[in-house]
């Protein structure tokens, strides 16, 4: 088992909650909940000295991320002005902004702040960013709490998310490329990873899906809206029980039906997006025939036929992928969306055999080299032969 955090735990550990208690003491506690529904009787200071008192028992103290002026953000925002709009979700919109002060540019997203629901989550997503840092995961830059309002402030995505370039596809922008596919998929798994096993306990997302994977300039991946997590099994517990949250399509069968959650959930909703990238296709879309409407019901059969595959290649990929990298590629997939989750591979495997896939035009150049070669032999000891 890896190390707690490392980065912001202290060596006397009986002096620090663990993560686990410092998040299901607030998320489970009764008391908890009733102040959150209380929240709106309360002044303006009052609410904005409560929210950073709790974040800064969740967090310990180890909370690093800046706290912001709703004025110095609608500053950046140009008020909030609809032409900043760069995205919006069921958990509120999203804003390119400037930060004078850092002489940065920002993601800046207005939670939505109706219900205990926007409250806890906006928490959460605090204490986990704060705490958990890797390449793979999107950066926070600081938190609003002013009055009612709760915004979280990202570091800026000049790519966007992944659904824009794969499911949201634009006149204005190229289709994404095979080795570019393959390197945001192992980028997405290596987050992933991260959440599942360097972090103790394990972190299990529960919202995997291509809006949730943002793009940088170069189209390095990095996993956002952690508002849903959940922190995973621990103690020799093999699942944890809790209310089916997430986007219809990416949810795991077992989770949908039980609400008991594991990493292999998350490992699920990674097929379902990896074969996304790989067909080009919507995992739930009304728009085409009945029998091809949802994407794992459309690719289960010809999974079972070789001879099949390249049906499931994207089109917009004009046939530009190595053959058996494809291959390879759609067993992953159909590895990671097994019925049973105890039959599905962990995280860690998922991203050796994509760390494999991202190097295989380098491989497949080299073959083909060695075949030319053999070939040119081939020819040399013939017209030695001919010249005998």
């Amino acid at each position: 088992m890896f190390s707690c955090f490392s980065c912001c735990m202290s060596e006397d550990q009986n002096q620090q909650k663990s993560l686990k208690k410092s998040i299901q003491d607030y998320k489970d506690n009764k008391s908890f909940g009733a102040s959150f529904a209380n929240i709106s009787t309360k002044s303006d200071g009052s609410r904005r000295r409560y929210i950073t008192e709790e974040i800064e028992k969740l967090g310990k103290g180890n909370i690093s991320a800046d706290i912001f002026t709703y004025q110095e953000l609608s500053a950046a925002t140009q008020n909030f002005n609809p032409e900043a709009l760069i995205g919006e979700g069921g958990f509120g919109r999203v804003y390119k902004g400037h930060i004078e002060r850092k002489n940065i540019d920002v993601a800046v997203k207005q939670l939505d702040r109706n219900g205990f629901q926007g409250n806890r989550e906006f928490l959460v997503e605090v204490l986990i960013l704060s705490l958990l840092h890797h390449q793979n995961l999107v950066n926070l830059v600081g938190y609003c709490s002013d009055g009612e309002q709760r915004i979280l402030v990202y570091e800026y995505m000049a790519n966007g998310s992944l659904e824009d370039h794969l499911l949201n596809l634009g006149p204005d922008k190229k289709p994404l490329d095979w080795n570019t596919r393959m390197k945001i998929a192992v980028g997405a798994a290596r987050g992933l990873e991260y959440l599942h096993e360097t972090a103790n306990p394990p972190v299990i997302y529960r919202d995997f899906k291509a809006s949730n994977i943002l793009l940088d300039e170069n189209f390095n991946p990095k996993l956002s809206d952690f508002g849903l997590a959940k922190l995973g099994p621990t103690g020799g517990e093999v699942y944890v029980s809790t209310r089916v949250m997430g986007t219809y399509g990416y949810c795991a069968p077992e989770y949908a039906s039980t609400g008991q959650l594991t990493t292999k959930s998350d490992v699920y909703s990674f097929g379902v997006v990896f074969l996304e990238m790989i067909t080009g296709r919507r995992v739930i879309d009304n728009a085409r025939p009945s029998e091809e409407q949802n994407l794992i019901d459309w690719a289960q059969p010809l999974f079972k036929d070789k001879k099949k595959f390249h049906l499931m290649a994207d089109p917009l990929l004009e046939g530009n992928y190595p053959e058996k990298a494809l291959y390879q590629a759609l067993a992953v997939a159909a590895m990671c969306l097994q019925e049973e989750a105890t039959t599905r591979p962990y995280i860690s495997d998922v991203v050796t055999a994509l760390e494999f896939l991202s190097v295989g035009k380098n491989q497949t150049e080299t073959e083909e080299d060695e075949d030319d070669d053999e070939d040119d032999n081939d020819d040399k000891d013939k017209n030695d032969d001919d010249d005998k």
